[in-house]
């Protein structure tokens, strides 16, 4: 969800989130684009790069369907 255009700089910050990999979240509503796109709204936690307990939890957020995944 969160891609880095490929010429991007890449500055490394070790206490800043990790955007890397797939995390849990709730799903509890949906909503279509006006071109047909559809939209989940999801609450979800996010990790720091450095490992830290606390999390960034998102709640409410649009998140595009195609990027969304059921649980195993």
């Amino acid at each position: 969800m969160f891609a880095r255009r490929p010429d991007a700089r890449r500055h490394v910050i070790p206490t800043g989130l990790d955007l890397t990999g797939t995390v849990q979240g709730q799903l509890h509503g949906r909503f279509p684009g006006v071109e047909g796109d559809w939209l989940g709204v999801v609450n979800y936690a996010i990790n720091y790069a450095d490992g830290r307990r606390h999390k960034l939890y998102l709640s409410d957020q649009l998140v595009p369907f195609d990027v969304l995944r059921l649980r195993e």
